[in-house]
């Protein structure tokens, strides 16, 4: 029996909706808007985070109407449903990726509520154990002209035994690389060859990825861009190359340019959670190492996050920390790596909001 057959057939009683959002201010250098969504039934709430990075897109949903999702399904039966909704009724999304973050909020907040009305657990629903989830801090470096080691050396500082997800650009020189990597703290390189039209783009660099794998011979390195001047350069790295932004699906994974060693698990980039669930279990049938992403999420989209690296790939450099890490400042008292007390009474994700 597939994960996803596990929970299909889970029921859920849906007779009330709500939506809640949330803002903070992120060490990223931006104001980070979501949306929790809420679905309550037979005195229990379930709920998902939309994490639509575009905040006009949180802005229109105060215009638009509640959903209807009142009635009783199976999940597999709300997901279906779901295929009719226009989760965008107001407008269309900034960017098409807001249709399966979305999605993900709603199907994600179904599953939390089915759950919780089973009195389980998703562990107990798939029938795996929750295991100390090990997570990297994910951090951009700051500088007002160039880019320095503040950011990480002040992690370091307070918490000692930090690992870390960067994110390279054409500015790194190799002064910065060497103290980096004198750090022996780096574990993720993100080179964002996938970004479009985004504050964050990283065209492909041919000097600065030959810096990044010589920099660091032992780190996982994430979504270069493959082009006439990199492939090359990238054929011989393979066993270490990780694939974030393109993953949606198996047909996404089954699209490569290589044959993937490595993926990182965005649950949200999914849509639907039988997308998702296939798509682990076509990777754990192939040896594909798993970790868990994350998407800046304020509320219960972490934990949720959380809950699934613990269960499917906990031992992996999963970019899932607490979201304390995320502030401005660096915290004065956050947990750390790693996490053993992610297991909810029932339900996925659970928090009060």
């Amino acid at each position: 029996m597939s994960l996803y057959d596990r929970l299909a057939d889970l029921s859920l009683v849906v007779d009330d909706t709500s939506r809640s959002r949330r803002e903070r201010a992120t060490s990223s250098g931006f104001n980070r808007a979501t949306t929790v969504f809420a679905l309550l039934g037979d005195g229990e709430t379930g709920r998902g985070e939309d994490v639509t990075y575009d905040t006009e897109d949180h802005d229109a949903l105060s215009d638009a109407p509640p959903f209807d999702f009142t009635g009783e399904y199976t999940l597999s039966e709300f997901s279906a449903m779901l295929d009719d909704i226009d989760l965008f009724p107001t407008k269309t999304p900034e960017r098409e990726t807001g249709h399966h973050y979305r999605r993900w909020a709603v199907e994600s907040a179904a599953l939390d509520l089915a759950l919780k009305q089973a009195g389980q657990t998703l562990g107990e629903a798939v029938e795996r154990a929750y295991d100390p989830l090990r997570f990297v801090v994910s951090t951009r470096l700051d500088g007002e002209e160039v880019p320095t080691t503040r950011r990480v050396d002040e992690l370091l500082a307070s918490y000692p035994d930090s690992e870390f997800k960067l994110d390279p650009t054409s500015d790194w020189d190799d002064e910065l690389v060497s103290d980096l990597a004198a750090t022996g703290a780096v574990r993720i390189l993100d080179l964002k060859g996938y970004y479009s039209g985004t504050v964050v783009d990283q065209g492909a660099d041919p000097d600065l990825y030959e810096r990044i794998f010589s920099g660091f011979p032992d780190a996982v390195v994430e979504d270069p861009a493959v082009s006439e001047e990199t492939e090359s350069m990238l054929e011989k790295e393979t066993s270490r190359l990780s694939w974030d932004a393109p993953i949606t699906g198996i047909e996404s994974v089954e699209a490569l340019p290589f044959e993937p060693q490595w993926l990182n698990i965005k649950p949200s980039r999914f849509g639907t959670l039988e997308s998702l669930l296939d798509t682990i279990e076509y990777a754990e049938a192939r040896d594909i190492s798993l970790y868990g992403g994350g998407q800046f999420e304020l509320g219960v989209g972490r934990m949720q996050i959380q809950q699934l690296a613990s269960l499917f790939y906990p031992d992996g450099p999963n970019d899932v920390a607490p979201g304390d890490y995320n502030d401005p400042e660096v915290p004065a008292s956050a947990p750390t790596s790693p996490l053993d007390d992610v297991e909810p009474a029932a339900g996925f994700g659970t928090i009060e909001e």
